[in-house]
């Protein structure tokens, strides 16, 4: 199997399945138009993360990673009226994009983005008495995934969903020896989930327009 069949596959159910409406649309091509790099989910990965949330009866949703904001208003979508999410995004000008894209989504009064380094501002929403949130959607720097697992826990409750995405690194993950310090992050944040008596999850592997990768979904037990 190749790139071209596994884009068209995507092609074919996203025809039939995935809306992308104008505001979505948008935002991923203002974001491109801006430079930011090309790490947004693709739309069915945007879709699935909106029926996790929709499927979770999320009321509140923490983002580690907001880029342009798009997987943000797939997230935003599912939340009932008074529902709240809070996304994390470490660059300035992305923040910037990534508002805009929302604004024009009518999400600004949904989505709170707080600029700067996620490992600065997670210790604030704790102090803030934030949460416990519902699902939480880990998407950022992968050297970081193990604090950022450390974080969610600290801001969830028995029941929450813990998504982490991009964790198979194009099958990378399974060499012990590798020097990238992504691999190890993510390596280290998969033995994190295994050992903590809190914690129950799987990985699941996909191919589609975004390549070979696959994402962590955990469950946090009483």
């Amino acid at each position: 199997m190749s790139q071209q069949v596994w884009t068209s596959v995507d092609d074919y159910f996203n025809g039939l399945l995935v809306e992308e409406d104008d505001a979505l649309l948008a935002a991923g091509s203002d974001s491109a138009a801006a430079g930011l790099p090309e790490h947004q989910v693709a739309p069915n990965q945007g879709k699935l993360l909106h029926l996790l949330a929709r499927i979770q009866g999320a009321r509140t949703v923490l983002e580690i990673g907001t880029l342009g904001g798009y997987s943000t208003i797939w997230l935003a979508r599912a939340l009932p009226p008074d529902g709240h999410l809070v996304t994390l995004e470490a660059d300035e000008a992305y923040a910037a994009v990534a508002a805009a894209n929302l604004a024009r989504a009518g999400l600004e009064r949904t989505v709170d983005i707080r600029v700067g380094e996620a490992l600065d501002s997670l210790p604030r929403l704790a102090e803030e008495g934030a949460g416990p949130f519902d699902l939480v959607f880990i998407d950022a720097d992968k050297p970081s995934n193990p604090a950022y697992l450390d974080w969610a826990l600290r801001l969830t409750r028995p029941g929450s969903v813990i998504v982490g995405d991009n964790v198979v690194r194009d099958g990378a993950v399974t060499d012990p020896s590798s020097t990238d310090p992504r691999v190890q992050g993510v390596r280290r944040f998969t033995e994190l989930i295994a050992e903590h008596p809190r914690l129950t999850a799987t990985t699941i592997q996909t191919v589609g327009s975004k390549g070979y990768d696959g994402f962590t979904l955990a469950v946090v037990t009483d």
